[in-house]
């Protein structure tokens, strides 16, 4: 049985090298293929490539995931939504004119609109409706 999971680790060490390697191929590749007649900058290697791959997820993934899935288009959105929509039954009328008011002066025009029914309002036990 522990030989078992010694080989198992060892083909998933060796799939994801491999899976490295070949992400890291490619956007060398397609970095000095585009960037430098583009934009002028200089070639890069190997590594550099797997460090820019790096980066990129520090920057946008974070260390729990992807951005997206943080957001607003992942699988906290329906938990957010959830919240939204038990606290907005529990608001009074006056709380409820309140919000909607504040939300108009932060959205501006772009929100014009989109607020002026009740927008977590369950009538048919649905959910909130679609924004």
């Amino acid at each position: 049985m522990r030989r078992f999971w010694f080989r198992r680790a060892l083909r998933f060490l060796a799939f994801g090298l491999l899976f490295a390697g070949v992400v890291g191929y490619v956007v060398m590749s397609l970095w000095n293929a585009l960037l430098p007649s583009i934009l002028g900058v200089s070639a890069i290697g190997f590594w550099q490539a797997l460090g820019l791959l790096l980066l990129s997820r520090i920057l946008f993934g974070g260390p729990r995931g992807y951005g997206w899935n943080r957001g607003g288009f992942g699988p906290g959105r329906r938990e957010w939504k959830q919240k939204m929509t038990n606290h907005w039954k529990q608001m009074t009328p006056e709380q409820r004119d309140k919000m909607r008011q504040q939300w108009r002066e932060r959205c501006g025009r772009w929100g014009r609109g989109r607020w002026e029914s009740n927008p977590f309002d369950q009538s048919d036990d649905k959910g909130p409706t679609p924004l």
